[in-house]
C-alpha cells in the first residue's frame, strides 16, 4: 500500500511538473520599431504616419505583446530611408508610395494609410499665374505644362508615362524652383500644400484642376522582417474594422478640413493610368472600405 501511495505521488508530481513546462508562461519579447524622423522633429505630415503606426502596434499589443516606438532623427532623402529599411540599417519601418519595384525591393504591408488620398492632387503655382490656368479645359492642355516633382518619388514615372513633361528636384528645393520658373505646376496630394502655402505668400493654390490616379501609401519593412510585417497588417486591419483607423484619418490635424479647402467641387477631374501598380496592389482597389470615395456634386 505504501509504495503503491509513492506510486501515485511520483505520477502526480511528474505530471504536474510536466504541465507546468509544457505552459510557457514568459512574456512576448517586447517589439521595438523605429522609424526616421525628420532633423529637426516630426512634422505634421510625419505626425499622422506615426500615430496610426503607434495605433497598429496598440491594436496589436493582445497578440503580439509590448512594444516601444523610436524615432531615428536623420535628414535623408526618401531613396536613403528605403535602402536603409531594406538593409535592416538603423530603422525598421518607412511608409511611402507604392511601386512595383518597391515591392519586390521590401514587404510591403497592403493596407493604404492615405485610402488612396495620395492619388488625388491639386496643385501649387506662382501667384498671379491662375489666369493660364483658366484656359485649360482638356489633358492635352495640362501637357503642355511644366510639372515639378520630387526626384526619387514614384509620380515621376507615372506623369511620364501619361506624356506629362517633369522636372524633378530635391524635395526641400522644389518650392523655390516653382518661384524662379524652372516647372509652372506643383501637383500635391490634397492633404500636402497647406503647410507649403502658410509658409511662401508667393505661392498659391491653383483652384481648377485636380488630378486623379491610383497611388496607395503603405508601411514598408525589410523582406525578411516578416514578424512585424505581420503585427502590423494585423493592428492595422482590427483598426479599419472597429472604426478607430477612420477616426485617425478623418480627425487628424493634417487632414482633418482637407476636403473642404481643396474645393474638388469647383474642379475638373483627370483620370490618369498608373502602369506601375503591382497586380496585388490593383486587386486591393476591390476592397472598397480601404479607400476613400470622393463623388463631386
Amino acid at each position: 500500500m505504501k509504495s503503491s501511495l509513492i506510486g501515485i505521488l511520483t505520477i502526480t508530481i511528474l505530471f504536474v511538473s510536466y504541465s507546468l513546462e509544457a505552459v510557457d508562461t514568459s512574456p512576448q519579447p517586447k517589439t521595438i520599431v523605429t522609424y526616421n524622423a525628420a532633423i529637426h522633429g516630426i512634422d505634421p505630415k510625419q505626425a499622422y504616419f506615426v500615430s496610426l503606426l503607434e495605433l497598429a502596434l496598440e491594436k496589436s499589443r493582445d497578440k503580439y505583446g509590448d512594444f516601444q516606438m523610436n524615432a531615428a532623427m536623420i535628414q535623408m532623402p526618401q531613396g536613403r530611408a528605403l535602402k536603409m529599411v531594406a538593409d535592416n540599417t538603423i530603422i525598421d519601418v518607412v511608409w511611402t508610395m507604392t511601386s512595383i519595384e518597391r515591392e519586390d525591393q521590401l514587404q510591403a504591408i497592403y493596407v493604404p494609410l492615405l485610402k488612396g488620398l495620395m492619388g488625388y492632387r491639386i496643385g501649387l503655382i506662382r501667384k498671379n499665374d491662375q489666369a493660364k490656368f483658366d484656359n485649360i479645359h482638356s489633358i492635352e492642355d495640362i501637357k503642355k505644362t511644366l510639372i515639378g516633382q520630387g526626384a526619387d518619388w514614384p509620380d515621376v514615372p507615372i506623369l511620364n508615362s501619361n506624356g506629362f513633361t517633369v522636372t524633378s528636384g530635391s524635395d526641400s528645393r522644389l518650392i523655390a524652383m516653382l518661384l524662379k520658373g524652372r516647372f509652372d505646376y506643383y501637383p500635391r496630394s490634397i492633404h500636402e500644400p497647406w503647410r507649403d502655402l502658410d509658409r511662401y505668400p508667393d505661392v498659391v493654390l491653383e483652384r481648377k484642376i485636380l488630378l486623379k490616379y491610383p497611388a496607395p501609401i503603405y508601411f514598408f519593412v525589410s523582406k525578411d522582417n516578416t514578424s512585424l510585417a505581420s503585427r502590423i497588417e494585423f493592428g492595422l486591419r482590427k483598426a479599419i474594422d472597429d472604426g478607430s483607423f477612420d477616426d485617425l484619418f478623418y480627425n487628424h490635424p493634417i487632414t482633418q478640413g482637407m476636403l473642404s479647402k481643396s474645393e474638388l467641387d469647383n474642379r475638373t477631374e483627370f483620370v490618369l493610368h498608373n502602369p506601375f501598380l503591382s497586380k496585388k496592389s490593383a486587386d486591393l482597389l476591390n476592397e472598397t472600405q480601404l479607400w476613400l470615395t470622393l463623388k463631386q456634386q
